[in-house]
């Protein structure tokens, strides 16, 4: 941004002479420039503790920002503007991160290990209080919420990535009340008499930009009144002395006519001087927040408007036409872009300039648009960013945009789940507290209602010993409990309002798996009793919390061109491997040639989406032995694991999914992986209907799952001789974390 000679004073004493914009003293460290020798000393206004000249028209001589206007201390509040507190000064942010505590209620000093409220002793959650600081009201992410605080304090850039609902947008949130609060800003834009196609830009402490703009407009005012009445007095001279001296009527309304279009057009050029208030920060008490996310080129980086009237003294200055960006109107606060990676590749490139510089000029930003036409000087953009994404987020974005932020910053991975410990169970008592005041229209909860959400957070989060971090979803839970309890007039939600809210709730793909379930039972496509040879009930998740029945067939036909293995059903690659597994163990185990044999395999139902993921390894394994062997298989049984090229049965992920699927299609029992036992957290309905039965070898599978005890205990006998020691120390196990699948 350019530094400017002349004065921007209406009061000056040629009121015909446009202001000029540039940079004053007052902006960002790094954004503005030095002023040139011969430029005019700009005044130390920002010095003062206001951060405001007092009297800026008391010395208009040697300012060269002199707008004329008389700023009023009392107008600007200390904690935005000037010498502002430090955040430290109120409450100590030094105070805030992981040792929030639950306050409002009383603590046990040591609480039961089944007690679900942590040790808290309440009746309802409104006996709790609510933090007024959003960081305060973050549950569980302590290092992310450790790493906001600190690049708060040190104006950091950070990366969040993590499944949604996680708290990425809360802690952005958060950082904008613990960002310094510095000298806020309010930006200019002027009109620019030597280039029209390139505006003058002035920054100016927050709150002087209003009444710079307002006193533009009010001398442009008087001057019109002084033109409108030199005007009509010159229409009427005019008019005059055609009709009495000349007595040609016609010729004086003529010329009146061409005295008024004149004056019109002066008057217009007068309205042009007034500036532009871009960036208006007047209002603001705390760093400003500005949510990106999905915006598209214009919103982002700043935007000119189009100008249908291009010609004839008709169209708009192009200054009036500058629009803001999110970027400048972040400026000494927060950006924040969710799914960072959606930005297209030019967006991204000119948001590394704006971190780099500091300041970004604003253009058209379409090739079509009078706006391309023109640029701003340099606008100021010192924000702090914050971008979020989910795993793939990393993959698409610009490297050289993630170098800047991780130069400059942090990257934080936002948790999925958390241990369950007291401590935590009682912020997730405060967590429910806190929906039920944001809400601002649901009953309280009683702790039999608290209790109920903590036990579907537990259960949320796949593993045993720990608690979902996924809060937006378990919020959407807490709200459909309390639109229940609302509807029934009740005075607080029970239980049975959250048991209620739990069918409510379910998600798309549970409804889409109960309706499949009932679909195959109504066309005999479900089997559960008897032995069938080369089928059998394998178990899917679709979604993130939907457990599904997937049957697996498998039949073996000779070859006409040497033996294969042949999957279909939409198998992805991860799917495609596992069977590739599966067939090492089926080529050792057969004593026939299978070379003389083609091996096929059908997962029966899978839709347009297919299979993806190894939990089927054991399924398919089971299929094809009993196949191979003609052995049948109990359909009772249903069964899910991954599984190794010796035979060990690997974890998975979703099993309390997966058992309840297989009880509501009427299975008795149900093979999961040893290493999955402690994960299984299935609702109190389905313990009786359903057998869980863990296993760490495919040889246990065979025992259990396949028919005649002879043919089982020869093939059992038989596989455990060709898989080695695996079972020797009857200790097998595989990776402690499951599979995605």
């Amino acid at each position: 941004m350019s530094n400017e000679k002349d004065t921007n004073d209406p009061t000056a004493d040629d009121p015909d002479e446009p202001p000029h914009g540039g940079v004053d003293d007052s902006s960002p460290a790094g954004n503005g420039e030095d002023a040139t020798p011969g430029d005019p000393e700009p005044d130390d206004g920002p010095a003062n503790e206001s951060g405001v000249d007092e009297d800026p028209a008391a010395d208009s001589d040697d300012d060269p920002w002199d707008d004329g206007v008389i700023v009023d201390d009392d107008g600007f509040d200390e904690g935005r503007n000037g010498d502002a507190a430090d955040p430290a000064d109120d409450g100590g942010i030094d105070e805030l991160g992981s040792t929030v505590e639950v306050e409002g209620a009383k603590i046990e000093e040591d609480p039961d290990e089944d007690d679900l409220l942590g040790g808290l002793k309440i009746d309802t959650t409104a006996e709790l209080e609510i933090p007024d600081r959003l960081v305060d009201q973050v549950i569980g992410q302590e290092h992310a919420r450790d790493v906001i605080i600190k690049a708060a304090k040190q104006r950091r850039h950070v990366m969040m990535i993590g499944s949604p609902g996680t708290g990425k947008s809360m802690l952005a949130k958060a950082m904008s009340e613990l960002l310094p609060k510095e000298e806020l800003q309010d930006v200019l834009v002027y009109h620019n008499p030597e280039d029209g196609n390139k505006p003058k830009v002035r920054t100016v402490p927050a709150g002087k930009g209003d009444q710079i703009v307002e006193a533009h407009r009010e001398e442009a005012r008087k001057r019109n009144q002084m033109r409108s009445l030199l005007m009509w007095i010159i229409i009427a001279v005019v008019l005059g002395y055609a009709l009495i001296i000349v007595g040609q009527i016609l010729v004086g309304i003529i010329a009146a006519g061409v005295v008024y279009l004149v004056f019109r057009y002066l008057n217009r050029g007068s309205d042009a001087m007034i500036p532009n208030l871009l960036v208006n920060n007047g209002d603001t008490k705390t760093a400003p927040f500005r949510d990106a996310t999905g915006a598209h080129a214009g919103a982002l980086l700043g935007d000119v408007r189009h100008d249908p009237f291009q010609s004839g003294g008709m169209e708009t200055p192009s200054h009036d036409r500058v629009e803001a960006g999110a970027i400048h109107k972040a400026n000494k606060g927060v950006l924040f872009i969710d799914e960072i990676n959606t930005l297209d590749i030019r967006s991204q490139q000119h948001l590394m300039t704006a971190i780099q510089e500091g300041e970004f000029s604003i253009t058209g930003q379409s090739e079509r648009s009078s706006g391309a036409m023109v640029q701003t000087e340099p606008v100021p953009t010192d924000f702090v960013m914050i971008a979020a994404g989910n795993l793939d987020a990393m993959e698409n974005m610009h490297p050289a945009l993630r170098s800047r932020i991780k130069g400059y910053g942090y990257e934080v991975y936002m948790e999925d789940t958390i241990e369950d410990t007291p401590e935590m169970r009682r912020k997730y008592v405060r967590f429910i507290a806190q929906e039920v005041a944001k809400d601002g229209r649901l009953p309280e909860f009683s702790a039999e209602a608290v209790e109920e959400i903590i036990l579907e957070a537990k259960r949320r989060s796949g593993r045993k010993g720990h608690l979902t971090l996924k809060m937006r979803n378990l919020g959407g839970m807490v709200r459909v409990a309390g639109d229940i309890a609302r509807g029934e007039d009740a005075e607080m939600t029970t239980r049975e309002h959250v048991l209620q809210a739990k069918g409510r709730s379910r998600s798309i793909e549970q409804q889409l798996a109960d309706d499949y379930i009932e679909r195959r039972k109504d066309y005999e496509l479900q089997v559960s009793d008897g032995y069938v040879a080369g089928r059998v009930n394998g178990l899917a998740v679709m979604g993130e919390d939907s457990g599904i029945m997937l049957p697996v067939m498998a039949e073996v036909t000779p070859t006409q061109g040497g033996g294969q293995v042949i999957a279909t059903g939409q198998l992805k690659e991860m799917a495609e491997e596992s069977v590739q597994n599966v067939s090492a163990i089926i080529k050792k185990f057969s004593d026939e040639n299978i070379s003389e044999k083609d091996i096929h395999i059908q997962f029966i139902q899978t839709g347009q989406q297919g299979v993806d993921g190894d939990s089927a390894s054991i399924t398919v394994a089971t299929a094809v032995i009993s196949a191979l062997e003609n052995v049948g298989v109990d359909q009772s049984l249903a069964m899910t694991g991954s599984l190794s090229v010796r035979g060990d049965v690997l974890p998975v992920g979703g099993v309390t999914h997966k058992i309840e699927a297989a009880a509501k299609a009427g299975c008795d029992r149900v093979i999961i992986p040893a290493a999955n036992e402690q994960d299984v957290m299935i609702e109190d309905e389905y313990e009786e209907m359903i057998e869980v039965i863990p296993v760490s070898h495919i040889s246990e599978v065979l025992d259990i799952a396949l028919e005649g005890e002879a043919e089982k205990d020869s093939l059992v006998s038989r596989l455990k001789s060709i898989t080695g020691s695996a079972l020797k120390d009857g200790n097998v196990s595989g990776p402690s974390n499951p599979s995605p699948q």
